[in-house]
């Protein structure tokens, strides 16, 4: 074989050993798409209920909580981006943590107020997602509402005992941006209105029995 022959090939060699290093070295979907957990997030993105289902008999008790590698987003987070209020409830149903946060810091409820997407704001409650629970930059659900005027929804965060006076990163609380806003009588009133009174010292519930 000539020799120039000879080094065509060496570089080749070369640079398919290089090739396949880097296929090895990526945990990202070239590695992941042949796992369970891959499959079950693309699952609820492309809302193949059929993909759910076998995934779900076949998988262990924490497929449902799997993360997304680099978005750190789990099957709720991708249910409430999408308003998918149907898959909200199955995976509730089926254990989801509605409390895990993301790479931006966001739950599932923080997404959702963020989205306006007020249908999944009362089964995510009702599953234990706290309700000031804010994103990285400290923004709370109410917070959000708040900025968008949303009225409906400050009324589910606030009877469900969503704190006016919780502060973002900034300084300002719900209760701030209310009074800063231009059109601020209908949030105040409504602050006024649905914010559940907090306990003063010594009114705290009582509690029997030795100390």
């Amino acid at each position: 074989m000539p020799k120039y022959r000879k080094l065509t090939m060496r570089k080749l060699g070369m640079a398919l050993a290089a090739l396949l290093a880097a296929a090895v070295a990526l945990p990202g979907p070239a590695v992941a798409q042949f796992s369970d957990s891959y499959k079950f997030l693309e699952a609820v993105r492309k809302r193949n209920d059929a993909d759910l289902q076998k995934l779900f008999e076949k998988g262990g008790p924490n497929l449902v909580n799997t993360r997304d590698q680099t978005s750190l987003d789990t099957g709720l987070h991708i249910a409430a981006r999408q308003k998918n209020l149907r898959y909200i409830n199955f995976l509730i149903a089926a254990g989801a943590n509605v409390n895990m946060r993301n790479a931006k810091g966001e739950t599932a409820l923080v997404l959702a107020s963020n989205l306006g997407f007020i249908e999944a704001v009362p089964p995510l409650i009702a599953a234990g997602a706290r309700v000031d629970e804010s994103n990285s930059t400290g923004e709370t659900p109410l917070i959000t509402a708040v900025h968008n005027r949303n009225i409906a929804l400050m009324r589910l965060l606030l009877q469900a005992g969503a704190d006016p006076d919780r502060t973002d990163n900034s300084g300002r609380s719900a209760r701030d941006y209310a009074k800063l806003d231009g059109k601020s009588e209908a949030l105040l009133a409504e602050l006024k209105a649905s914010a559940k009174p907090k306990s003063k010292p010594g009114q705290g519930p009582k509690i029997f029995g030795p100390k």
